[in-house]
């Protein structure tokens, strides 16, 4: 069965699966590759509604969980039976292949059933996983890098599936991963990619993949609408940590690192294309008078227009992590043009009506949408261009 299936069967799904005590390396869907220190929140779902529902009905209130009123505290003191039963379930369908179809069949896919193992390793490291988003946190107050080296050196490189849940959990809480990166070379004494694997830190480049595919989910809902915020933020960090792997790392050809690098360039890239191809309309359809009836300002052309204009700036910081160069140095260039265009039809409308609200709204987007496409002293000298227009006037 498909990994959508998983909350589907389970009809109610709870908001925050075993009370938010492994929400730290959960990772949204869509989630082509996987990766041992992040589990799909679809699967913490599955695995979470299997728990309470069919394995510890006597331990966990279904109620409760459906009103949100069973909290990481109740949690906390069931949580050692919980493991046994999730131990004792897995050992059982391990051994018996009707027991693990029903368990399959219970969590909705297999890919959910495989997740279990994960799922109780991080349950049982939830401390843990609080002092690794505290060393996420203190990682970016280490000046030195030899203090930093140290501090890398001091999580459990030895046991690689403990080291992916850590580290997946510290990376949400760092703000540069280059400096990551560049340490684990110095400490490494070489470059490549076999170097970095044979030191025990392999976690922290799945780490960065992991959150850097976790960007994907959020360019998503890219309409006039949008949060654009939001998306742009997500492009920021996930240049920055890609950036800190094809910038350091020398990955081998065909290497699955390498590959999954490359798929999720194309897949950030193909969600943001769509809405790269419309900013020019946007903003044309923004900006341009009605010519048929009464002058009418169309709020949603005018968000969409600035919208997209905010995008192109974060594209043009983030382009060397996208696949984009071509698409985006052609709407770069064509959103200058038409920007300037309009903005000077407007300053000659709003001489000729000094008094229209419409055209001076208009006019006050171009200029917003100039400060941010050319540079705050352009959009000043905009400003007391209309000022001096409207005096006149």
């Amino acid at each position: 069965m498909p990994a959508s299936a998983a909350p589907r069967r389970t009809g109610r799904t709870p908001a925050r699966p075993f009370a938010g005590v492994i929400d730290v390396i959960l990772v949204q869907d869509p989630v082509p590759f996987p990766f041992a220190g992040s589990v799909s929140r679809a699967y913490a779902e599955a695995g979470w509604t299997w728990v309470y529902r069919d394995l510890c009905p006597d331990l966990i209130s279904a109620e409760g969980v459906a009103n949100g009123n069973f909290l990481a505290k109740d949690l906390e003191v069931v949580l050692p039976d919980i493991l046994t039963r999730m131990k004792d379930a897995l050992a059982a369908a391990a051994g018996d292949q009707e027991k693990d179809r029903r368990l399959r069949a219970a969590l909705g896919s297999t890919e959910a059933r495989d997740a279990l193992p994960a799922i109780m390793m991080a349950l049982r490291s939830r401390a843990l996983l609080a002092k690794a988003q505290a060393f996420g946190k203190a990682v970016n107050a280490i000046g030195e890098d030899g203090a930093l080296g140290v501090a890398l050196q001091s999580m459990p490189l030895k046991d690689p599936a403990l080291a992916s849940l850590l580290f997946h959990a510290a990376l949400g809480h760092i703000a540069n991963p280059t400096r990551l990166i560049t340490t684990i070379i110095k400490l490494s004494g070489n470059a490549t990619e076999v170097a970095v694997i044979r030191m025990g830190f392999s976690p922290v480049v799945d780490a960065i993949l992991a959150h850097a595919q976790n960007q994907i989910h959020i360019l998503q809902p890219m309409g006039a609408f949008a949060d654009i915020d939001l998306v742009c933020r997500s492009l920021e960090r996930f240049h920055r940590l890609v950036r800190s792997l094809t910038g350091y790392i020398e990955f081998a050809r065909g290497s699955r690192w390498a590959m999954v690098l490359s798929a999720i360039t194309k897949q950030v890239s193909d969600r943001i294309e769509p809405r790269l191809r419309d900013v020019v309309a946007d903003l044309n359809q923004a900006m341009r008078r009605g010519r048929e009836g009464s002058d009418r300002l169309d709020n949603d052309r005018i968000l969409a227009a600035i919208n997209g204009v905010y995008l192109l700036a974060t594209i043009r910081e983030c382009r060397d992590s996208l696949a984009l160069n071509a698409l985006f140095e052609q709407a770069w260039s064509q959103i200058g043009q038409a920007l300037e265009v309009h903005l000077q039809r407007n300053l000659d409308l709003i001489r000729q009506h000094p008094a229209d609200a419409v055209i001076g709204a208009r006019l006050d987007a171009g200029i917003k949408m100039a400060e941010v496409r050319f540079n705050p002293e352009y959009a000043e000298t905009l400003k007391r261009a209309r000022a001096a227009a409207e005096r006149r006037s």
